[in-house]
């Protein structure tokens, strides 16, 4: 099975992914995998630390001369900003983060829980992700997330191609596929700012090209709607997830929820096969699994809890009501949300078809999958 594990602190030298399970043939590009990490720091409304960190990957194992060799591949990205042994405890914990809970569940210092509950822990998942977006383009499908929603502002996609989407969200301030809205959306973060306050929004990525059947309904455990939901909701500061209609299923008739199948010969080479639906309301995804339409998947981000202007809180030694500690933080990092969840999705996908597909090399899973493609197509 594909998996990986990740290591490190906010502060401390390195965070590390070791992914275990990926298949050996694979050319793996570190340049696709900085320039994940660098839309990862990228978006209006960062904070200070983005200009100290310039996050670049080292594969320390699992390669030889650019190619996966099948064993655990080590992904190391280094911390600009080490000095986790000079910082000092929080007195208060800061309302929003794990602060409290984990203080008390550890019995030990708020200093230890912030250090890894920290969104920078998301700096190897993101390569993690992007070492798998290389597998996934060898099977032709494509990934992209983008912002949806920015506090108030709605900002539905405005592209009829996925270069258009590219090439719009690329222009965006807050990787929304809807760069005519550049200013406004910087008078919410600039007024958000001002306040001493910060800004949540919501992130879609889109996943096509999937085949039939990766996930199955046969567990549930093993259902890949649930499986892409947990691996979205670790995500820091994600507090909903939804696919396809999501919520708006449960408002409406099934008459105009589910969606009708139809077949389209001239398709059949795809891998729709040929099955093909006037509407994607599942969002690529019936039953625990892929039905060959594309994946559609949103997640809702919380406004980041560090606040210039901070909460009541109390002081864990005398426990005198104070206000929260503060740290250095960002005033919005919803658009370095969207590029977190398009990585953690890709994880997701790059597992699933690994499983069905088989992983010890990249050759094999490819015979495998052309091979279940013209079973599919001839059955």
């Amino acid at each position: 099975m594909l998996h990986y594990w990740t290591a490190g602190e906010s502060h401390g030298p390195a965070l590390t992914a070791i992914v275990d399970g990926f298949p050996a043939g694979l050319k793996i590009d570190p340049d696709r995998i900085n320039q994940q990490l660098r839309r990862r720091q990228g978006g209006y409304g960062r904070g200070k630390r983005q200009q100290l960190e310039h996050d670049q990957v080292e594969i320390t194992a699992g390669s030889w001369r650019g190619v996966s060799l099948g064993s655990p591949i080590c992904l190391v990205v280094r911390n600009q900003d080490y000095k986790l042994e000079r910082l000092q405890e929080l007195p208060r914990p800061r309302p929003g983060h794990g602060d409290l809970s984990g203080a008390i569940k550890y019995l030990g210092s708020i200093r230890g829980v912030l250090e890894r509950a920290s969104a920078r822990e998301t700096a190897a998942r993101v390569a993690a992700g992007a070492l798998c977006q290389q597998l996934l383009d060898a099977f032709e499908i494509r990934i992209a997330g983008y912002v949806v929603e920015l506090g108030s502002l709605k900002l539905a996609p405005q592209a009829s191609s996925w270069e258009q989407l590219l090439a719009e969200r690329d222009q965006s301030l807050v990787y929304a596929v809807d760069s005519s809205r550049n200013e406004e959306v910087r008078q919410l973060i600039d007024a958000a700012a001002a306040a001493g306050d910060t800004v949540g929004g919501i992130v879609e990525v889109r996943v096509e090209g999937l085949p039939f059947g990766l996930g199955t309904h046969a567990q549930w455990d093993r259902k890949l709607d649930g499986r892409l939901a947990q691996a979205v909701m670790s995500v820091q500061a994600i507090k909903g997830v939804e696919i396809g209609l999501g919520f708006e299923a449960a408002r409406r008739p099934g008459s105009q929820v589910h969606d009708p199948i139809q077949y389209d010969a001239n398709e059949k080479d795809k891998p729709s096969l040929g099955y093909i639906r006037p509407s994607n309301h599942a969002g690529g995804l019936e039953a625990g699994m892929t039905n060959g339409q594309p994946l559609v998947i949103r997640a809702a981000k919380k406004p980041i809890s560090t606040l210039q202007k901070p909460l009541e809180s109390i002081d864990m030694q005398t426990k005198q009501p104070d206000v929260a500690s503060y740290e250095r933080s960002d005033i919005c990092a919803v658009p370095a949300a969207s590029v977190i969840v398009e990585n953690v999705v890709a994880f997701e996908i790059a597992r699933a078809l690994v499983e069905k597909f088989g992983g010890d090399s990249l050759d094999e899973m490819l015979a495998r999958y052309r091979l279940f493609q013209q079973m599919a197509r001839d059955r």
